[in-house]
């Protein structure tokens, strides 16, 4: 890998990137009021399974055809599979948190002017936008290659994942590493099976996350927006 690869790949999967993520668990903390989630262990179990029947059969393949139809440019097909990809959001939290984020991360590839004047219009022009097609889009523009930026993605969502599991637990700093350590494998399997996934393939059947994320809007006491 390019160390130009690399510092991008680092830079999109960073927590400091200002898009929001931190305050977002995606269900995590409607688990844990529901006892679904108790302690690193089932913690771990919950990540795991999240990126295996979700992220890996959704999200993760819908990203891979993003990237390269922004390498085709294909405008018309990138606004009819964001439109497709929201419409596919289990709940209403859900799809707000991926249309902010979404909409955080093209400000800043606008205002980093990233990418070629172009697809940047393109990009601007799609409203509201997802955050796997504006990801998509960052990747894309640091030539970044779609394994590369699934492995990223996964990750920085692996790790948000473990640090809400930490603040909502609770669990300790520790407990938290062993589960991003658990699931560094989990995660290339997971890459694997959404590069060999069709559009015509991607499933988002998630009922229990869709039931725990409705319940999440009306939760009494939450730490996050999701």
């Amino acid at each position: 890998m390019r160390t130009a690869e690399l510092t991008a790949l680092l830079h999109l999967a960073s927590p400091a990137l200002p898009i929001g993520a931190f305050s977002y668990s995606q269900g995590l903390e409607s688990a844990i009021e529901h006892g679904l989630i108790r302690d690193g262990d089932s913690a771990r179990d919950w990540i795991e399974s999240g990126l295996a029947q979700v992220l890996a059969r959704g999200e993760l393949p819908f990203l891979a055809h993003q990237i390269e139809r922004w390498r085709a440019h294909d405008a018309a097909a990138l606004a009819l599979a964001d439109e497709e990809f929201l419409a596919s959001r289990e709940s209403a939290e859900l799809r707000r948190e991926t249309q902010q984020m979404g909409w955080s991360l093209a400000q800043l590839c606008t205002s980093l002017e990233w990418g070629d004047a172009d697809r940047r219009s393109t990009l601007n022009s799609l409203k509201p936008v997802s955050q796997p097609t504006a990801f998509a889009f960052a990747a894309y523009a640091h030539d970044v290659t779609p394994e590369s930026a699934l492995a990223a993605y996964a990750f920085s969502w692996v790790e948000n994942q473990a640090a809400a599991a930490l603040k909502a637990v609770p669990l300790g700093q520790l407990a938290g590493q062993r589960i991003i350590v658990a699931l560094r494998d989990p995660i290339e399997r997971a890459v694997t099976r959404a590069l060999a996934t069709s559009p015509h393939d991607i499933n988002t059947f998630a009922p229990q996350l869709g039931i725990l994320s409705a319940r999440h809007e009306s939760q009494y006491s939450r730490l996050f927006r999701s």
